[in-house]
Formats: C-alpha cells, sequence, structure tokens
C-alpha cells in the first residue's frame, strides 16, 4: 500500500526525531571531558563550551518537528478540547493557515538566507577556536524546514478529518 504525503512526512520526522535525540550522548560526552580537563587538570579547553552549544543547537533544532509530530508543543486548548474532531480540525487547519504558516513560514525562509548568507561569507565565530557556522546555520534552516513539512501534515491530517467526520488515523 502507498503511504500518503502525511505519512510520509511523519516518518521521517520521526527518524530525524529519534536521531537528533541521539546527540545528546556526545554532547554529554563533550561537558564531561571539559569538567575532568578544567577541574582536575587546570586545562580547559578552547572547544569545549561551543562544542556543547553547537550539539544542543542541532539536537533542539531537530527535536521541533518531532515534537510537532507528537502534539508536544505547548497549546492553549481549554477550548478546542471541548470540541468534536471535526470543529477541531476546522479551527486548527485555520489556525495554521492564519498563524503558523505565516510565522515560520517566514521564519524557514529567513533561517535560509541567513544560513546561505553564512556560506558566502564562509563565516566563523571569532573566538580563539573559530568555528565555521555555516554548518550549523543550515541544520538551523533545515530544521525549521522541517517543522514546516510537519505542519503541512497536520494539516492534511485534519483536511481528511474534516472530510470524514473523525479524527484521522
Amino acid at each position: 500500500m502507498k503511504k500518503s504525503l502525511s505519512q510520509r512526512i511523519d516518518a521521517f520526522n520521526e527518524k530525524c526525531g529519534q536521531i537528533g535525540a541521539l546527540l545528546i550522548l556526545p554532547m554529554v560526552g563533550v561537558v564531561v571531558y571539559e569538567v575532568i580537563m578544567r577541574y582536575i587538570f587546570t586545562a580547559p579547553t578552547s572547544w569545549g563550551f561551543e562544542t556543547t552549544t553547537f550539539i544542543y543547537g542541532v539536537h533542539y533544532i531537530l527535536g521541533l518537528s518531532y515534537t510537532q509530530l507528537h502534539n508536544g508543543h505547548v497549546a492553549i486548548d481549554i477550548f478546542s478540547n471541548r470540541l468534536a474532531p471535526r470543529p477541531k480540525a476546522v479551527l486548527s487547519v485555520i489556525s495554521y493557515c492564519i498563524i503558523f504558516f505565516p510565522t515560520f513560514g517566514a521564519m524557514t525562509w529567513f533561517a535560509w538566507v541567513y544560513a546561505i548568507t553564512s556560506w558566502v561569507e564562509w563565516e566563523h565565530l571569532s573566538t580563539s577556536w573559530a568555528p565555521p557556522v555555516y554548518p550549523f546555520k543550515t541544520l538551523m534552516a533545515i530544521g525549521f524546514t522541517l517543522l514546516l513539512l510537519q505542519a503541512v501534515s497536520t494539516v492534511l491530517k485534519d483536511i481528511q478529518t474534516i472530510r470524514q467526520g473523525r479524527a484521522a488515523s
């Protein structure tokens, strides 16, 4: 059976979220190494803090779409939870079209502009370690793109609910 667009987006974001979750392991390793070097050997690294910031940033940005997939973002749903599936789906589609897509569409657009500009300038941090920033800005743009795609999946499921009158599976 052929998967729908919504199912493919969901499956992709599920896998990205699982991979992104694993980034906690190298981050913990870097933090432990930095603490040992700083407090036991009195020889802090020049790269430890920035590395943990980069790893956590990627972990966070890849988690956006995964959290959206599992309906884990903060929402004010005291009214919508009392609605039947069809009116709830209509409200959701309206909300996504009026608020979510314009806001996160713009954020995604500007994240890509930000990333491309960083690549054009071969941007590096102005620290003693001076790591390149453009790969991380690219991952930020990818993360916002995945979040936007997950919103498309959510709206497609809501449209299916509106058509069927019951929650889409």
